[in-house]
C-alpha cells in the first residue's frame, strides 16, 4: 500500500489547525485614494506655512514636485479640485452636458429608449433655452498676492476678535437682496468672507403669464484664506443662505454711518449707497496750495473701486485721492443727499480749469473749499431735517441761521 500523500491529504490532515487561515479584509487603498492623500499632504503644508512647497529641503521638494505634476495632469486635477481649498491647481475645465448628452451616454443596451408618449417631459411656462443666460464661466477662487491680501488679513483677524468678545454676532442669512450688502462680512462653508464690490444690474425674464425681475452681476469677494472670487451675486447669496451666516456690525461702526428711522438700522434695511468725502493728492500748484479742499460725492459701489483709477479721471482732478470719511445711507436716495450738499456749499465750489491729454478744458464741480468739520455739521443738519433753516457763509467758513 503506497504511503505517498497527495496535496489534498496534507491539507486535510491538519490536527492542530496550523494551516488554517481566514480571509482578511483588504486595507489596500485605491489609486484615487492614494492620489487624494498625496494632495492632502500639500494642503497640510500650505495650512502650516502659508505658502506653496518649494525647494528648501528634500521633503519639501518632494511636495513641490508632486504639486507640479498634478498641475500638468488634467485628469488628476479633475479628481483633486474638490479638495483644493487653497486653489493651488488653478482653473479646471468642466465639461458641460445637456440632458440629451446624459440620456444618450452609456446606453448601449437601449434601456432609456422608448416609443411611448413623452409629453410629460414637455415643460410649460418655462422660458425657452435660447432665452436663458448661461453663466459665462464657472467662478473659481484665485490666490491673492501676499502684499495685496495683508490689509484684508488684518481685518479678518479683527472680525474673529470681535466675534470672540461679543462685539459682533452671527445671525441667520434669510433675505438675499436685503442681507447681501457690499462692505459686509459673512461666514460661508466655515470661512469668513468680505463682499468688497458688486457690479449689479436688473435682470428680466418675461413669459406669457409672468414677468420676473431680480438683481445679479459679478462680485469681488475676498476670503480669509487669501483667495478671491468674482462669483455671481445671487450664487454667492444662495451659498451663504445654504451654509453660512451674516456677521453684524459693531456699535462703533453703526454710530459712524448715516442712518434714518430714529438713527436705527435693522438687518433687513437696505443700503442705498455711500456719501464720501475725499482729499486730493495732486501736486499741481493750483490744487495742492488750497486748504480745506474736499470732494463730496456719492457712490452706489464700494468706494475703493470707484477711486482706484482717480489719476486718469477729471472728476478726481487727474490725481490720486485720499478717503477722509464715508457714510452709508439706508432706505434713502443717497444721490439726492449728495445734490443737497452740493447746493448748500455752492458758493464754495472750486473754480479752476484743468486740461486733459487732448487739451480740452474741464471744470470740476464736486470739489468745495470747506473745512471738514463744517461738512459733517451740514450732514447732521440734513439728517435732523433742519438744513432749510441754515446757510453757509463763505467768508467766515461757518454755518449760520438764515437771516
Amino acid at each position: 500500500m503506497s504511503n505517498k500523500k497527495s496535496i489534498d491529504d496534507i491539507l486535510n490532515d491538519d490536527e492542530f489547525g496550523l494551516l488554517a487561515s481566514k480571509p482578511q479584509a483588504s486595507n489596500v487603498k485605491s489609486a484615487e485614494d492614494r492620489l487624494i492623500d498625496s494632495f492632502q499632504d500639500i494642503n497640510a503644508f500650505y495650512d502650516k506655512h502659508g505658502r506653496e512647497p518649494g525647494k528648501a529641503s528634500m521633503s519639501e521638494y518632494g511636495l513641490y514636485a508632486k504639486l507640479n505634476n498634478f498641475r500638468e495632469n488634467q485628469a488628476q486635477k479633475k479628481v483633486l479640485k474638490p479638495y483644493d481649498k487653497f486653489n493651488l491647481l488653478g482653473d479646471v475645465a468642466i465639461e458641460k452636458q445637456t440632458i440629451d448628452d446624459i440620456l444618450n451616454d452609456d446606453d448601449d443596451l437601449g434601456l432609456l429608449a422608448s416609443d411611448d408618449d413623452l409629453s410629460i417631459f414637455q415643460l410649460k411656462n418655462i422660458p425657452d433655452k435660447g432665452t436663458r443666460s448661461d453663466s459665462d464661466f464657472v467662478a473659481q477662487r484665485y490666490p491673492m498676492k501676499k502684499e495685496d491680501f495683508l490689509p484684508y488679513d488684518k481685518l479678518f483677524t479683527q472680525i474673529h476678535k470681535d466675534l470672540r468678545n461679543g462685539l459682533r454676532k452671527l445671525k441667520p442669512f434669510k433675505n438675499l437682496e436685503k442681507n447681501l450688502q457690499v462692505g459686509h462680512y459673512y461666514l460661508m462653508d466655515g470661512l469668513l468672507l468680505y463682499l468688497e464690490s458688486a457690479d449689479l444690474e436688473e435682470k428680466v425674464i418675461e413669459s406669457k403669464d409672468i414677468t420676473r425681475t431680480w438683481l445679479d452681476g459679478r462680485t469681488t469677494t475676498i476670503f480669509e484664506n487669501g483667495t478671491y472670487s468674482n462669483m455671481l451675486y445671487r450664487s454667492l447669496g444662495k451659498q451663504i443662505q445654504k451654509n453660512g451666516k451674516l456677521i453684524t456690525k459693531t456699535t462703533d461702526e453703526v454710530e459712524g454711518e448715516l442712518f434714518v428711522n430714529s438713527n436705527l438700522v435693522m438687518e433687513e434695511d437696505i443700503k442705498t449707497g455711500w456719501i464720501y468725502i475725499l482729499k486730493s493728492k495732486s501736486t499741481d500748484p493750483k490744487i495742492a496750495g488750497i486748504r480745506n479742499l474736499y470732494k463730496i460725492g456719492f457712490s452706489s459701489t464700494f468706494i475703493s473701486d470707484r477711486i482706484k483709477n482717480a489719476r486718469h479721471e477729471s472728476t478726481y482732478l487727474f490725481a490720486d485721492v485720499q478717503k477722509v470719511a464715508s457714510y452709508a445711507c439706508y432706505n434713502r436716495n443717497a444721490d439726492k443727499l449728495e445734490s443737497l450738499l452740493h447746493r448748500f456749499f455752492a458758493k464754495a465750489c472750486l473754480n479752476v480749469d484743468l486740461f486733459d491729454k487732448k487739451g480740452l478744458r474741464i471744470t470740476p464741480r464736486e470739489w468745495f473749499v470747506v473745512p471738514f468739520e463744517v461738512i459733517e455739521e451740514a450732514i447732521h443738519l440734513i439728517l435732523n431735517e433742519n438744513i432749510v433753516d441754515y446757510e453757509y457763509d463763505v467768508d467766515s467758513q461757518k454755518i449760520k441761521l438764515r437771516s
